[in-house]
Order: structure tokens, then sequence, then C-alpha cells
């Protein structure tokens, strides 16, 4: 029999999840008139599931159920939204026009700005590039082309478990945000896809990158100008350019880059390894207290470089000289093989010398034998097992 205590806890139960769950509302995409054919354009349902969430002061998630559902540039301003705790939960694939001329003159295809406690988990987003890199690769004159997913002055940001393929440009783009975790992602792109960059960070801090794997057509993870604490672990990276930090210094006026970790990583195939680029020009900006720990390196072209010579053309680079300062850069436990005899290359600026590079346990080798190493105006110290490398 059951007792009257035992109703009382059972009745106080149903109403504690009832209003939980009341409490967090769940918008579907498709009660607001998105179309899973992929020929529908579902932007405006898209949108208007963006507004009802915000209007809203309670937790709530926007549901996109499988299917294939096409958009065009949409925008998800956090300007006048309430919400600060909307989660994106994504079964589905969104897929941008086929015609690249739809999205391709905008600079972006899904655009967040100004949001707080934006989560997207899950699903893929299809940039369908194919036809504009083919455009560009064959001299033509072509849009820029947009990035697929952008989060522009944004805080306390989340994307976990997202593909992304075929991205007209960037794939993901990290710019004035604060505090962004990504997590589990796969990015890909042919090799030949020209500024498919993985995922590129500029004006950000407090931002970690983890457990995913990206291979395009450009830098795995590019990092521009401003960003700072930066965290990436356990990320496979190829085909591609590599982890670039830069290019940076084409300002005179710019913000520098500072502590960042990239630790167990993997790059196969790639043009570089880990990579940091400067153009040739006067600027006051700075790279200091860079580590790259537990790196592996399959074949990459450079494995290792430091290239304060960037200048494409050799135009607008009136000095020929790097402004930007680089200190304190560890390179610790890197191994594995190059494509090419020299393996590790610090090409530093003469007017302004790197200093305090370490390179502690870096093993590379060039086929059968140990690679070599190319340094200028370059000032640090080596620990522990670099006897695969030798200086010239």
């Amino acid at each position: 029999m059951v007792s009257r205590k035992m109703i009382l806890i059972l009745i106080f139960t149903f109403f504690y999840y009832t209003s939980s769950f009341a409490s967090n509302p769940s918008y579907n995409v498709k009660s607001f008139g998105a179309k899973s054919d992929g020929n529908s354009d579902s932007t405006k349902a898209f949108l208007s599931a963006w507004s009802a969430a915000c209007a809203t002061t309670q937790p709530a998630s926007i549901y996109v159920p499988p299917g294939q559902y096409l958009l065009r540039n949409a925008i998800f301003d956090g300007k006048m939204c309430k919400n600060k705790a909307i989660t994106i939960r994504i079964d589905g694939t969104l897929v941008a026009p086929s015609d690249y001329n739809a999205i391709g003159k905008n600079g972006t295809w899904l655009k967040f700005q100004k949001v707080t406690g934006v989560s997207i988990s899950g699903g893929t987003l299809d940039g369908q590039g194919t036809k504009l890199w083919a455009c560009k690769n064959s001299g033509k004159s072509c849009p820029k082309g947009a990035t697929s997913l952008a989060f522009y002055s944004s805080n306390n940001i989340s994307i976990d478990s997202l593909s992304s393929l075929n991205s007209q440009m960037f794939h993901i783009l990290i710019y004035n945000c604060h505090n962004a975790n990504l997590n589990n992602l796969k990015i890909s792109a042919p090799p030949n896809s020209p500024n498919t960059d993985g995922i590129h960070l500029q004006q950000s801090s407090g931002v970690t990158i983890t457990n995913s794997r990206i291979g395009t057509g450009d830098d795995c993870v590019s990092i521009g100008p401003g960003t700072s604490n930066l965290w990436i672990e356990n990320l496979s990276c190829g085909p591609g350019h590599g982890i670039s930090i830069g290019s940076l210094g084409w300002d005179l006026e710019e913000a520098g880059v500072e502590n960042v970790t990239v630790k167990t990583a993997t790059l196969s195939g790639t043009e570089n390894g880990v990579r940091v680029k400067t153009w040739a020009r006067p600027s006051n900006g700075f790279v200091k207290h860079v580590l790259f720990q537990h790196i592996v390196i399959v074949n990459a072209q450079n494995p290792i470089i430091i290239d304060q010579h960037y200048c494409p053309d050799h135009n607008y680079c009136p000095t020929q000289g790097s402004g930007v300062k680089i200190s304190d850069i560890t390179y610790q436990d890197v191994h594995g093989t190059s494509a090419t005899e020299v393996a590790v290359k610090f090409e530093c600026s003469k007017s302004n010398p790197c200093t305090g590079i370490t390179l502690d346990r870096v093993n590379l080798t060039y086929g059968d034998k140990a690679a070599m190493a190319s340094c200028a105006y370059a000032g640090g110290t080596t620990y522990g097992d670099v006897a695969q490398v030798a200086y010239r």
C-alpha cells in the first residue's frame, strides 16, 4: 500500500520536472516552416526560431531534425536577445546554395554577432564550395567567397561535434570573442581548395580547440593578430598548410599574439608543420609565450618554420624587414619526418631578431638520415635529444 508520504513525493517530483521542462522551451525549425528537402529556402524559418528563442529569458533550444535544409546568408544577431543560454541542436545538414554567387559576395554564410552563451551541437554544414574553387583556380573573375560559420564580438561560445564540409572560404571564424570552446570538430575540404582555413582566430581570448580533425586546402588553424590564451589539444591536421601563427605585421599598429599552447597534435602530409609567419613590413606587433608540445609530423614540407620575410610577389614591403618581435617560443618533444632536407627553418628579422627560441627533444629525419636546420637571426637554447637535427 502506497503511503501518503510517498504520494506527496511523487506529486512533488512530477511538478518539479514538469515545471523544469516548461521553463526550458524548445523550438523546432520545422514548426516555423523549415523544409528538410534541401531545395526549399529555410532561411526565414531558422531566423524566426532564433527570434523566438531570444524572446525568452529562460534557457532555450533550437532543434534541427534530420534532413537537408537550404539556407542563404543568415545573421543571428544577439544585440536585442534577452536569452544568454541558447543551444542549437542539429541532427541534419545545413546546405548552402549551389550557385556560389548567392552567398559568395557577402563574406559570411552563417553569422552570429554579439551573442552570449550560444552552443551549437552536432550536425553538418555543407558550403558547396567546389564550383567557386574551380572558378578561382581557372584565373577567372570570381567572388571572394563566404566563411561558413562566424562568430563576431561574442562571449561564452560552444561548438561541439559539428562537421563542416567544402566551405567557400574559411570554415569557422572566431573574431573579437572571449571564452569559446570548440570540441570534436570534423572539418574537410580538398587540398586544391584555396583559402579554406579550418579555423581562423583573431582578436580573441580564452579559446580552446580540442579533439578535432581538420583537413583543408589552407591552414588547419590560423592564428591572427590579437589572439591570446589559446589552447589547442589533440588535433589531427592534414592535408593543408599546417598550424600557423600569422600572417602578422601587415599593419604598423597591430595587436600581438601571446600565451598559445599547441599540445598533442599530428600533422600528416602538410605543407608546413607548425609555423610563425610575419610580413616583411614595419610593425609593433609581437609573438611571445608559445609552446608546441608533443607534436608528431609526418612528411611535412616545412615541419618547423619561422618566416619573417613573407612578401608575396615582393609587393608592399618597403624595407624588406619585419618589425614583429618574436620571443619565447618552445618546441618540446617534436618528432617525425620531413619531406625536405631542411626540416627546421628560422628565418627571423635582421632588424628585430628572434629571442628565447627553445628546442627540447626535437627529433626530425629526412629519409634515412638526420634532417638539417637553417637559422638566421635567431637566438635560443637546445635541451635533451636534438641529435637528429644538424645545424648549418
